[in-house]
């Protein structure tokens, strides 16, 4: 978990947490039921005046209570044992940590929660001589799973800006932003650089920067994941941009395009049924000043995804950072249109088609697409009886037939 094995040891009674930060992708992909082992080793004083039984070990991962481990291993046997003089201490455990669980930047924390007897001295208490510590040997193993998620989704990239954080350059990404940009839209794209690159530990310097679109782009934009910085102000930029999405310019406003028939089929043979369209264009039309994000497959190409951070005009996209310094806003941008505003907060909706992004084996894909078509799915297996059962149902009848014939000629 950590080299440095004094930061994994607290001395004394009354101590801080151990605080051990790692960062995960986002796209890490289990199937439900499945868990990240954590093996945790650890060492609690050997002290006499200390009360084993009151004793123990709290973890916590990103404010989430996970466990309490005691000091000696728990059951009738192990405290007969225990009473007889014998070894009973607990020193490691090995932990089913749900996916969940997880984010892009993580903080995992223990607590050595020592209780001394009731007759230990009062000078012992404030000792420093004692030591608890996290054996550097702990780990979490995220080696068994697969890169792979659906996109857009737009917590991913206000957590760490995924998926342009892939690559930590951002080697493929380009920024965009309008061709005659305003102040707001490049303090917007500095704002979000800076977040990104602490994502990523270090600067990004192979990203490309364009101003507006020009003629000959769509070479480069195919192989490229795309982050605008645009107010709506910006037409031209925004048009382009949202030509195949499912957004629109509509009288000088942002709204959702209406779903057509084939989309509708299309999305519940997916198993996409729960998509907010209507409410996501509803609350667009009865929101004035507002700014946030949009995510979307890219115009460019299908395999790539365009994170657009936007707003009614530039003051409020400046304001797009502060807000991001808000765990209440971060843990409610989610989905592929995020709407931030001063009275509401953040409102966030599911309006477009998700597609898969990145590998897993063969196998595996066959059984994800499976789960993912479960309507098409079923149609096909009662298809596949039908024809079976008709099959079976006129071989049947000429067996019977057949016989009925043979029993008429004796």
């Amino acid at each position: 978990m950590a080299q440095n094995t004094t930061s994994l040891t607290v001395n004394g009674l009354y101590h801080d947490g151990i605080r051990i930060g790692f960062r995960a992708a986002p796209d890490l992909f289990l199937w439900d039921g499945d868990f990240f082992p954590v093996q945790i080793d650890y060492r609690f004083p050997t002290e006499s005046w200390i009360d084993e039984d009151r004793s123990q070990l709290s973890i916590t991962l990103n404010g989430t209570f996970l466990r309490s481990l005691p000091v000696n291993k728990r059951g009738l046997v192990e405290s007969a044992w225990h009473k007889l003089g014998g070894d009973t201490r607990q020193e490691s455990y090995s932990l089913q940590l749900s996916p969940y669980l997880i984010y892009g930047d993580n903080q995992l924390e223990f607590y050595f929660s020592l209780q001394p007897k009731p007759n230990a001295p009062c000078s012992l208490l404030t000792s420093n001589n004692i030591k608890s510590r996290i054996d550097p040997d702990s780990y979490i193993d995220l080696s068994k799973t697969h890169h792979f998620t659906l996109l857009p989704n737009l917590s991913y990239y206000v957590g760490a800006a995924f998926p342009f954080s892939r690559l930590a350059d951002f080697s493929e990404t380009v920024m965009l932003l309008p061709a005659k940009p305003e102040a707001g839209e490049i303090a917007a794209l500095l704002a979000m650089a800076a977040r990104a690159g602490n994502s990523t530990g270090i600067p990004l310097n192979h990203v490309e920067v364009r101003l507006g679109l020009q003629q000959g782009d769509d070479a480069l934009l195919a192989n490229k994941d795309i982050l605008v910085f645009s107010s709506l102000k910006q037409t031209a930029l925004i048009g382009d941009v949202l030509a195949s999405s499912p957004f629109e310019m509509r009288n000088g406003l942002l709204s959702v395009k209406e779903e057509t028939l084939t989309d509708k089929l299309r999305g519940y043979f997916s198993g996409n049924f729960f998509r907010q369209g209507v409410e996501a264009d509803r609350y667009l039309a009865s929101t004035d000043a507002w700014r946030g994000f949009l995510s979307f497959a890219s115009p460019w190409s299908r395999n790539r995804v365009v994170v657009m951070a936007t707003a009614t005009d530039s003051d409020q996209l400046t304001m797009l950072n502060a807000d991001l310094q808000s765990l209440t806003i971060n843990a409610g941008i989610r989905g592929d249109i995020a709407v931030i505003n001063s009275e509401n907060g953040v409102k966030s909706f599911v309006v477009g088609a998700q597609f898969p992004r990145g590998e897993m084996p063969w196998y595996m894909m066959i059984i994800w697409y499976a789960s993912q078509h479960i309507i098409f799915l079923s149609l096909c297996g009662l298809f596949f009886a039908i024809v079976i059962g008709s099959s079976v149902y006129v071989l049947l009848s000429r067996h019977a037939a057949k016989r009925l014939a043979n029993s008429a000629n004796k």
